[in-house]
């Protein structure tokens, strides 16, 4: 069965080299793509057109991987595609990804799509676990993925819940503490809300600093054997070899630069390596097949190419990728700040039309106001022109009823010719006929005078009345035609551009002063790692209650360990290497 599958894999592998073309699909960490390939194509001939496809030019750190048996391999340039060991079937799968990391991101890493391109690929490595993150610093890290995905944090649209469906914490860290979904997204939300202002770009550039400082991180490891026969790991990254005991990937046993290594070669499963030291013995190591040796020596090749690559003036083409970057910068930025410009005019023109809304309503208030005023004093009006009128009837009947009396008088007096006694009557009858003519005549006086009284309260009610209504025409005039049609000077701002206004020349004083804030940004960089450490600490301290210890990993002991003892990936690194080669050698040999 064996040889039949070798000769239908060697028919297949002879049918291809017949055709003219053979495709392949290249899987990057965003997006696949297939392309149609000749036969004579290299591997750097395809290389070249998955970078023009991506717009990527800082294509060193790059590389097209592809598994083979239980490893996996990365093209050769130089060589055939067809004539590497590359999976059979077609089209032929490969994977694009980074393959050598830089030391500092933020220095080295200069397109927007180099920067992008790494910081999914760390995310996922984060996400799996290939690269032990603590659950503080990932909290940290889930907020900044937020922002490069979501933007500035607007909590009028990034509601509780909204990050149900994402993949922001390793499920190491989510099993490890007495923590619901909704807690742990309280929780990022809070660190997302404080990134305000950054861009994506920006945004990606915070999470690979903070990743870079992992222990894990940009390191490839591989099981060897020192010459005692001890089961060890090899760890190969951006600054040299380490030297690792199995159960703990996180701290080194011993490290070696790439500026201390002068030779590295291989024969069969046997590795070499030969210090700078000449005085130094090589120290040697063994791995598990000859096809690990062949990819731990080109990792080592690349690493150390690179490392003294940064060590050394930028390349021509290097200088003119960091000046176009600055350029790109500075129009950003320039563009960042016209774009806030507008959008604090548009928030201007939204708080003016507000208040414009809101005196308008506060005059519709007045005006519904003296409009009932004026109704009440029309009522009251009313009331008073209705009793004036009752008075000044009441007065007329009294004035009769006095007239009447008076002709009575006049009538007693002609018939007081009768007796004394009759006179004594009639005279009494006169007395009391004076005395109740001079009270109706006191009292017609009183409603007289009450009449007169009223008639002027009746003056004033009017005249208050022709205020009310002269005060409505007032306010019915503002709020007819001060409130739509408002002056020049009141009305916000234009908030047209012309499309001179979005063209910038940069001129070598621009330059400067980008290079001033450049300057000035590094120096504020270790306050702003101290508040990155503080705010590390605070998370921790948060969540630190609700952890389950039971569930630690081993990795998670070691780097809880490590943080009490103040010990660091860079620390224990300059630790390391501060001892002599020779030594570093020894005691590699005797682990």
């Amino acid at each position: 069965m064996a040889s039949a599958l070798a000769a239908k894999m060697g028919f297949n592998s002879l049918m291809r080299k017949q055709a003219k073309n053979f495709n392949v699909r290249i899987c990057t960490m965003e997006s696949d793509m297939e392309f149609s390939c000749e036969n004579k194509w290299k591997g750097k001939d395809l290389f070249d057109l998955v970078c023009r496809t991506l717009g990527l030019r800082e294509t060193w750190f790059f590389g097209l991987q592809y598994n083979i048996k239980d490893t996996v391999a990365w093209l050769k340039m130089e060589k055939k595609v067809l004539d590497q060991e590359v999976p059979k079937e077609e089209p032929i799968t490969l994977h694009f990804l980074a393959r050598f990391y830089p030391e500092n991101a933020e220095e080295e890493l200069v397109q927007d799509i180099t920067q992008h391109l790494f910081f999914l690929q760390v995310k996922e490595k984060i996400l799996e676990e290939e690269i032990h993150c603590p659950p503080e610093a990932s909290v940290l890290l889930a907020s900044y993925a937020v922002h490069a995905k979501y933007g500035d944090y607007d909590p009028n649209v990034h509601k509780p819940g909204f990050l149900a469906e994402e993949e922001l914490l390793p499920k190491r860290v989510i099993n490890l503490y007495q923590m619901t979904a909704e807690m742990w997204e309280e929780r990022i939300t809070a660190c997302y809300a404080e990134h305000r202002g950054r861009t994506r770009d920006e945004a990606e550039m915070e999470y690979l600093k903070i990743a870079q400082d992992l222990d894990m991180y940009g390191v490839n490891y591989f099981l060897i054997r020192n010459k005692k026969g001890t089961d060890l790991l090899l760890g190969v990254d951006a600054l040299g070899l380490h030297i690792y005991e199995p159960d703990n990937r996180l701290t080194p046993k011993c490290s070696f630069p790439w500026n201390e290594i002068r030779n590295i070669s291989y024969s069969d499963k046997e590795f070499t390596i030969k210090p700078l030291d000449k005085k130094t013995n090589v120290f040697k190591f063994n791995s598990s097949r000859l096809r690990v040796n062949k990819l731990i020596l080109q990792l080592c090749i690349g690493n150390h190419d690179l490392f003294m690559r940064r060590r050394r003036v930028d390349s021509l083409e290097v200088q003119q990728m960091k000046a176009q970057a600055r350029e790109e910068r500075a129009r950003k930025q320039v563009e960042r700040q016209r774009l806030q410009q507008e959008k604090q005019l548009r928030e201007e023109a939204e708080r003016a039309r507000d208040e414009l809304e809101r005196r308008l309503m506060q005059l519709q208030d007045e005006a519904h106001m003296a409009n009932e005023a004026l109704l009440r004093s029309e009522q009251t009006a009313d009331l008073l022109a209705e009793k004036a009128q009752i008075a000044e009837e009441e007065a007329k009947l009294l004035a009769q009823k006095a007239a009447e009396a008076e002709t009575e008088m006049q009538r007693i007096k002609v018939t007081a010719i009768r007796g004394q006694e009759e006179r004594r009557l009639m005279e009494q009858k006169m007395l009391e006929a004076e005395m109740l003519a001079l009270k109706m005549a006191e009292e017609s006086e009183r409603r007289a005078k009450e009449a007169e009284q009223l008639k002027q309260d009746l003056q004033e009610a009017r005249e208050s009345e022709r205020r009310a209504k002269h005060k409505l025409l007032e306010i019915t005039s503002r709020a007819v035609y001060t409130a739509p049609g408002l002056p020049a000077d009141s009305m916000p701002p234009d908030l047209s551009f012309s499309r001179e206004n979005l063209s910038f020349d940069f001129k070598d004083t621009d330059m400067k002063r980008l290079s001033m804030e450049i300057e000035k940004e590094k120096v504020e960089y270790m306050e702003k790692s101290k508040h990155l450490q503080e705010q590390l600490n605070e998370l921790k301290t948060e969540i630190e209650s609700l952890k389950l210890k039971e569930r630690e990993t081993p990795l998670d002991v070691i780097h809880n360990q490590n943080t009490e003892q103040g010990t660091s990936k860079h620390s224990n690194f300059k630790k390391l290497t501060l001892q002599s080669t020779k030594s570093r050698v020894a005691f590699f040999e005797e682990l």
